[in-house]
């Protein structure tokens, strides 16, 4: 009895590591439109991706030197 068991816990383990495919979760709209989105330095004007922007008292800077002029 204790050998069938064992047999049919190998058979499931083998089945699931190599037969069950999961599919990754797929980004959040709201993500990927933040990750798109181009927003101009407050200082400069230039366009900066979102992601790439240095954001300070709620407006974006596309670098330290833009963040450090800001009067």
């Amino acid at each position: 009895m204790f050998k069938l068991l064992f047999f049919i816990t190998i058979i499931a383990i083998v089945y699931f590591m190599f037969f069950s495919k999961r599919k990754p979760f797929p980004p959040k709209k709201q993500e990927k439109a933040m990750e798109e989105a181009m927003i101009p330095c407050d200082t400069c004007g230039i366009y900066v991706q979102a992601k790439e922007t240095l954001m300070s008292s709620g407006k974006h800077y596309c670098c330290s030197q833009c963040l450090e002029k800001r009067s």
